[in-house]
């Protein structure tokens, strides 16, 4: 390295090391140790000759060895990269001039000027470089070893490929020189720390603000959702370097302390299993555990689903396990050196590449054993007297048109066929056999042919719209278009009324809306609805409201999701003091066969319909309000709802017009709360890699009804080898809810006489 300035600058009479100059656009690779020759004269302006100015070829050995590590284009202020410390300040053992930091490649030629004291190395190896003066290369190719040579970075075959019997193509290609350059790496501790700079990032940013981000198919369009809101400290680690440092085992402490970690590099150590906990660091994307002494990989491999880069060269593993197969983007696969006894793993990455051989082992995976069912959650003891009950069962389906394999990669594609969704969804309403079921996502075809035909056999009587849409196609194109169904047990209620509320239908109505550009840009596009049902208790006379709904589902539309519950509320109101005064029910009895029709030696019970009961205050009716509202618990929606108001000033409204409700603010009289709120912590309605979260709702009239139960969490030991929903026992990627509800008993008025004291009675006597 002492002669390196000397070699970039053969014509160092005539350099000005103070005078700048515009950076080259060429990188010029010079034979290893050879000076830069020049025939032609100094300063000639042909395109062969070197500047003074002009950065030295990569492959140089005069080259700064850690020229990619201090790479002017990517070096921020806190270096993302752990090697095995806790507590390493990169930025302060570097010492840079501050002329060198935030430079990006496109500006003016690099000072030679510009010295260096001291270079702080990674890992804590310190090199001092004493007034050593250099430019800094764009370039990312890796320096950790001098004398590099093209035949580093051949692009064809190496020499241990002739053994493969023929050629590879591009896709393992890739993979071999993935292997020879880690290979070449050996046991040098902190490997990618030297050749790596991209792992840095920007100071004072979280990693949920800069990539955990990411967009699913749903509904055809884009929907993006956000991973994690928890906060992290600026400067925190988000890789972690601990390669060629020999360690025989990766503790469990890591996935503690560092769970943002977003690649882990395990390179040339001496591990010889995997813990089961690396499948929390569900961050991951890329997991280095080259050169070990592997033997076989947990199942929890597969919970890693943002994995770009898994590389496994030279362990002892002789198979992979099934749940690969859930790393649907996975960009390569590194097993070269491994001892697979499934020959056709190679082959088939060898020919097809890495998603090819994911796909093939999601596809084997025999399905996982079923999990344990959910348990019930009692939240009132029995007493003597037995109220009145019924439950609810809501659930958003998955339609068959939003399961698409773009959207839910890791799911299997006979798993994610309509044909055996459908089956277990229906098995799943038959088994909790609720009085009444509100589904989302059901479109026309699939109710009329197959969910209302098969829940007639279950006494069940339904009631459906499609969205709004579906009014301008034709019957073909109508069939696909997704909407909200409510099926109630036909010998228990009676259906009083059914009304469908379209919210764009409803917005453009309202007379304080016309001329609101906001609402013709963003509120009538969308064609979402509600479906409401009026119920009556066979039995007991006792009225019951229920209303289904799916919400807008895009994260930045928050304003039309609370303008849709604000019209859907608004027109509860109307219903409600509608159905106050609807007359009593006169026909409840039930429709009988013919005696002989009937089962022998049963004797039959009959039921004696009680009278219907009035209601003097329209609030005053129980009401159960359920679906897929695509909102969390901090949203305008949810404040809405529970709290019967919302300011105009609220967040989710920002500077938009809507009438007056966004002049006035937005209200509604019912006291709603979410059957759910009971348990503490409850984790999630929708399961999938990248969203985890509570959307769906059903709520109720604390005034008119007491949650009595509710169906409880997913078995959590199940949870820890499935990445998300769909899957073979959970057909669709929301969680189904199912609540029971008692209704109260309503005080009777007494008439009480006022008493006067003892005079009072004299003077009347």
């Amino acid at each position: 390295m002492a002669d390196g300035f000397n070699r970039f600058n053969t014509g160092g009479p005539y350099f000005y090391p103070n005078q700048q100059h515009s950076a080259h656009p060429r990188n010029l690779h010079h034979r290893n140790g050879s000076p830069i020759s020049n025939s032609r004269g100094l300063f000639q302006p042909t395109a062969d000759t070197p500047s003074p100015n002009r950065s030295p070829g990569t492959h140089s050995p005069a080259h700064n060895p850690y020229s990619g590590m201090y790479n002017h284009s990517s070096h921020r202020q806190n270096h993302g990269l752990l090697n095995g410390g806790a507590g390493h300040n990169y930025q302060s053992q570097m010492g840079l001039h501050k002329g060198f930091q935030g430079q990006n490649h496109g500006h003016q030629a690099h000072h030679l000027g510009n010295q260096h004291q001291e270079h702080g190395g990674i890992g804590g190896q310190h090199n001092n470089f004493g007034n050593h003066q250099h430019t800094i290369s764009g370039s990312t190719l890796t320096s950790s070893t001098p004398h590099f040579t093209p035949a580093h970075l051949q692009n064809g075959t190496p020499d241990n490929s002739g053994a493969l019997g023929k050629p590879p193509n591009e896709h393992w290609a890739e993979q071999l020189r993935e292997y020879q350059k880690l290979k070449m790496a050996e046991h040098k501790p902190h490997f990618y720390a030297r050749t790596t700079p991209h792992v840095s990032r920007l100071p004072g940013t979280s990693i949920s603000s800069l990539s955990q981000r990411t967009e699913v198919e749903e509904h055809g369009e884009r929907r993006k959702l956000l991973l994690s809101d928890e906060p992290e400290e600026p400067g925190a680690w988000d890789a972690m370097d601990l390669g060629g440092h020999g360690l025989k085992s990766m503790g469990a402490t890591i996935f503690r302390h560092y769970p943002h970690l977003r690649k882990i590099y395990f390179n040339h150590n001496k591990l010889t299993w995997l813990p089961p906990q690396i499948g929390t660091m569900r961050l991951l994307t890329v997991l280095d555990l080259s050169f070990n002494e592997l033997q076989e990989l947990p199942p929890e491999i597969g919970m890693l689903t943002n994995l770009k880069r898994l590389l496994l060269y030279e362990n002892h593993l002789d198979d992979l396990p099934f749940e690969i197969g859930s790393l649907y983007q996975l960009e390569m696969l590194g097993i070269e050196g491994n001892p697979m006894r499934h020959c056709d793993y190679k082959e088939r990455l060898m020919e097809h590449g890495t998603r090819e051989l994911v796909r093939h082992l999601r596809e084997q995976a025999d399905p996982p054993q079923a999990p344990n069912d959910r348990e019930w959650i009692s939240l009132v003891d029995e007493t003597d007297a037995e109220p009145e009950k019924f439950s609810v069962f809501s659930w958003n389906t998955l339609c068959d048109r939003a399961a698409t394999q773009a959207a839910y990669g890791y799911t299997p594609s006979q798993a994610l066929s309509w044909e055996h969704r459908r089956g277990v969804i229906l098995d799943e309403l038959r088994a909790r056999n609720a009085d009444i079921l509100t589904l989302q996502e059901i479109d026309m075809e699939s109710y009329n042919e197959y969910f209302r035909p098969n829940l007639a056999a279950e006494d069940y009587k339904g009631v459906y719209w499609p969205k709004s849409r579906a009014q301008t196609m034709g019957e073909k194109e109508a069939k696909v278009v997704d909407g909200c169904a409510i099926f109630y047990k036909n010998t228990k209620y009676v259906l009083l009324d059914k009304q469908l509320i379209v919210f764009s239908r409803e917005a453009i109505n309202r007379p304080d809306m016309k001329g609101e550009h906001d609402m013709y840009n963003r509120v009538m596009p969308k064609d979402h609805i509600a479906v409401v049902a009026f119920l009556e208790n066979r039995a007991t006379g006792s009225r019951l409201v229920v209303v289904n709904t799916h919400l807008a589902w895009e994260g930045w539309l928050p304003d039309v999701k609370v303008i849709q519950v604000a019209i859907l509320m608004e027109q509860l109101v109307k219903l409600a003091k509608e159905y106050a005064k609807w007359p009593p029910c006169k026909d409840k009895e039930l429709y009988k066969y013919a005696n002989q029709d009937s089962l022998d030696g049963v004797e039959e019970v009959k039921m004696v319909p009680a009278p219907s009961m009035k209601y003097d205050d329209p609030t005053q009716i129980p009401l159960v309000v359920c679906g897929d509202f695509n909102s969390l618990g901090d949203s305008g929606v949810h404040d809405l709802i529970t709290q019967g108001s919302l300011s105009n000033s609220h967040s989710d409204l920002g500077n938009l017009k809507y009438g007056d409700f966004t002049r006035n603010g937005m209200s509604h009289p019912f006291t709603l709360k979410s059957a759910y709120s009971s348990v503490r912590n409850w984790p999630w309605t929708n399961y999938t890699p990248d969203f985890r979260e509570v959307i769906d709702y059903i709520w109720y009239s604390t005034n008119a009804l007491q949650v009595t139960g509710l169906l409880g969490e997913v078995d959590p030991n199940y949870l820890q080898k499935v990445p998300g929903f769909p899957n073979w026992h959970f057909p669709s990627d929301h969680l189904a809810l199912w609540a029971e509800f008692a209704v109260k008993g309503r005080k009777e008025r007494k008439v009480v006489e006022a008493d006067f004291g003892p005079s009072s009675r004299r003077g009347r006597e």
